[in-house]
């Protein structure tokens, strides 16, 4: 039984980061490195806090973890110190939590009945104690290859190597398949790999991970893009099942604003992309910050990515944009509830170390120099309301009065419009929906027999906590599709959502 009563005594601690000045001199992770055993030690008090609730939501689909981490079960292995047993129940809900744990939003803390008032001094640090989990089973020597005893004699490709399609390689190479994934870029990862820069979480993390997938049996093939490299019809006479894991990586880009056409405006893909290759070694980035007043458009995940990359390279400023009003610091109940998912204000690291944002305005043209470089960005304060007959979003100015923001720098990232228009999909004769992405049955099975489809490419762009639910899901869905039945956990259906208020 955990401490009902231990919220009352410890209370909710972050991780130390380092000072600013360390964090932008490298291109290391944000948090301070500290010994093991102290580490573990806080930790333990933080997951003291966790009262064992009757109702635990944060381990619901609905408004919690879609994964079903169970949360309450390690959070008193943790307590009570069994830091193997943690790993045990962590490793049985989730593939991979280290990346859980350094890029998951944490919608489990946000389910947390100790998030109801703001009296509890706030929900457990689920997603601390689960990353700490994941680093004492590494240190520990807990993680070890999970070889099957039977091969199936089927074979499957798995299209991508972003979290969704890794996990489904996992989950179907552990049943017994001959699993290959193709992936199309030089390097293994997908946007763990090029999308998340360094500073959230280092590719160590993800290459060790690898290693455990191939000698468990996975087989990789790196740039290769199916569909082009390997035809169709290679595709289909080599495997029995196909799973699509190519993400949604197809920019939202704004073709109306006056000046877009001008040098030196990106969409942020465009930066991020070749920064991460930069660290890894590969030279340096033809999108570059140092030394520039650098506009970010966008208020979300990659935008905040994008300015931490921006400030690490040496921009001379860095301005974020976002055409919202800044959201309320504590959850509004009439508009988020518990445990809904809270609208508030999300500050990043990457905020803390330089810049600015500004919120409710919205660019009104780019203005360039005589060679067609952009120079600077006018803006405007604005409203956005939705339109009582169409139901369109609208963005309203306020007012006549614009700002002029000097800009040699500008990324665009207002989002994606879901996955690329590639071969592969004509081939296969898929098309997109009206949302850019690939529907299927409830079997996760797409209009083109055996081949079968999750993660963002299904559910447009999304947490990593549901990439892995899908790739675990469909992994069961196509084991039951090659042998007539699975014993494979499927914790997620395809039609399912996080609870909202509409």
């Amino acid at each position: 039984m955990a401490d009902p009563t231990g919220f009352l005594k410890h209370e909710r601690e972050e991780p130390k980061k380092k000072s600013t000045q360390d964090r932008l001199a490298t291109w290391g992770e944000v948090y301070a490195e500290v010994e093991p055993a102290e580490r573990n030690e806080k930790v333990r008090k933080q997951a003291s806090r966790c009262m064992d609730c009757g109702i635990p939501f944060c381990h619901s689909g609905g408004s919690g973890c879609p994964l079903g981490n169970l949360i309450p079960e390690w959070n008193d292995l943790v307590r009570r110190g069994d830091w193997a047993a943690a790993s045990d129940r962590l490793h049985a809900t989730n593939n991979f939590p280290e990346f859980t744990g350094k890029l998951c939003p944490a919608p489990c803390e946000s389910g947390c009945v100790l998030s109801i008032s703001p009296l509890s001094g706030g929900p457990v640090s689920i997603k601390r104690v689960e990353q700490t989990i994941a680093d004492q089973s590494w240190e520990a020597g807990y993680v070890q290859p999970q070889i099957s005893a039977v091969s199936s004699g089927q074979r499957v490709a798995v299209v991508g190597s972003g979290p969704a399609g890794l996990a489904a390689a996992q989950q179907l190479t552990r049943a017994g398949h001959e699993v290959t994934v193709y992936e199309r870029d030089d390097r293994l990862g997908g946007l763990l790999r090029y999308g998340i820069p360094e500073f959230k979480m280092e590719k160590k993390v993800l290459d060790r991970r690898l290693a455990q997938l191939r000698k468990e049996g996975t087989k990789f093939v790196t740039g290769c893009e199916v569909g082009v490299d390997l035809t169709v019809e290679e595709l289909r006479a080599g495997y029995d099942a196909v799973v699509l894991a190519v993400g949604a990586l197809r920019g939202r880009d704004d073709t109306t604003t006056p000046g877009r056409e001008l040098s030196g405006i990106h969409l942020a893909m465009e930066h991020l992309v070749p920064a991460n290759k930069y660290v890894e070694g590969d030279g340096p980035s033809p999108v570059d910050a140092a030394g520039k007043h650098v506009v970010i458009i966008g208020g979300g995940d990659t935008g905040a990515d994008s300015y931490g990359t921006a400030t690490r390279q040496g921009a001379f400023s860095v301005t974020q944009l976002d055409q919202y009003p800044t959201p309320p610091s504590t959850r509004d109940d009439e508009r988020s509830p518990w445990p809904t998912w809270p609208y508030i204000l999300r500050t990043y690291p990457a905020h803390e170390e330089a810049g600015e944002r500004k919120f409710a305005v919205a660019v009104k043209r780019f203005t360039g120099d005589e060679n067609g470089n952009v120079r600077a960005v006018e803006v405007q304060q604005v409203r956005v309301q939705k339109d009582p007959e169409t139901g369109r979003r609208e963005v309203i100015p306020v007012n006549d009065e614009v700002e002029e923001l000097p800009a040699d720098l500008v990324l665009l990232a207002i989002g994606f419009e879901g996955v690329e228009h590639m071969p592969l999909l004509d081939g296969l004769g898929l098309s997109l929906t009206k949302r850019g992405t690939l529907s299927c049955g409830a079997d996760w099975q797409t209009s083109s027999p055996g081949v079968f489809v999750c993660g963002d490419a299904h559910r447009g762009a999304s947490l990593v906590v549901w990439a892995i639910a899908e790739g675990r899901s469909v992994a069961s869905a196509v084991d039951a599709y090659l042998t007539g039945a699975s014993d494979l956990p499927a914790p997620v259906h395809p039609t399912a959502l996080p609870l909202a208020v509409v």
